[in-house]
């Protein structure tokens, strides 16, 4: 009976965040080292969460990563993968295998995640969504090839999609002024789109215990109060997002902008 009680007075607890994000736009950056993890119930979490979004009346945009897979992809082709400041050297050989792993398997697998529990989704190749400028440094001769900064998202068919109660998921890649693909990075990219879509909150899923001025220490998150804008929360947390939206203590951080 208190285990029942617990979990009515759990609904209750978020019936006023249901209330007050009902029809909003959230965007959750999809990433870290728990979407490659062998346990399928840890994967599908996320899938879960979203799904409950849905059924609240939320309409989330998910723009996913994928790092590890592709690092995966490069060597079994026999590639080496090479990073220069934390940034992927992109040729022209790697930029196709990044399309494709993001684009056509880690996209689709996230998709019908989410339909498996009863979600509506739809995959969107970045390319079809981002337009990027080559990324570059300032005062550092330092060429990275096909990598790109996103500078404009096309939001008509992620409105579409929020008009049908559908989930768009999207990968972080992006067409540039050349026709060309380019790999970019998943967390500029979801933040484009949330500010292109005036998205109510922003949420960044990792695999560290919020935001962390040491980040081998968890005990350092540093939780901020006032404005839901920008969030950032532990994917390897059953329901993290659930927790920290729908909660008033939450379980990541909170950062306002």
């Amino acid at each position: 009976m208190e285990t029942i009680i617990s979990k009515a007075a759990t609904l209750l607890e978020a019936l006023p965040y249901i209330q007050r994000f009902r029809s909003q736009v959230f965007v959750v950056k999809y990433g870290g080292r728990f979407m490659d993890s062998p346990d399928e119930e840890e994967r599908n979490r996320v899938a879960c969460d979203i799904g409950f979004l849905e059924a609240v009346g939320i309409n989330t945009v998910v723009v996913h990563g994928g790092g590890k897979a592709i690092t995966r992809a490069l060597e079994a082709a026999g590639a080496k993968a090479e990073f220069v400041h934390g940034h992927r050297v992109t040729d022209a050989a790697t930029v196709q295998v990044v399309d494709r792993v993001l684009s056509c398997e880690i996209n689709p697998e996230i998709v019908k995640a989410i339909q498996r529990f009863a979600g509506k989704a739809r995959g969107f190749a970045g390319t079809d969504i981002f337009r990027c400028r080559k990324f570059s440094r300032p005062n550092e001769n330092v060429d990275l090839g096909f990598v790109g900064e996103v500078v404009d998202v096309s939001v008509e068919p992620l409105r579409e999609c929020i008009r049908r109660r559908i989930t768009p998921v999207i990968s972080p890649t992006a067409r540039g002024n050349d026709g060309k693909i380019y790999n970019c990075n998943a967390d500029i990219a979801a933040a484009k789109t949330a500010i292109a879509l005036k998205a109510r909150r922003l949420v960044f899923m990792s695999d560290v215990a919020g935001l962390l001025r040491d980040a081998k220490d968890s005990a350092t998150a540093a939780i901020e109060s006032g404005v839901e804008k920008v969030q950032f929360v532990d994917g390897r947390i059953p329901h993290s997002v659930l927790l920290e939206i729908f909660t008033d203590a939450g379980v990541g951080t909170e950062v306002v902008l």
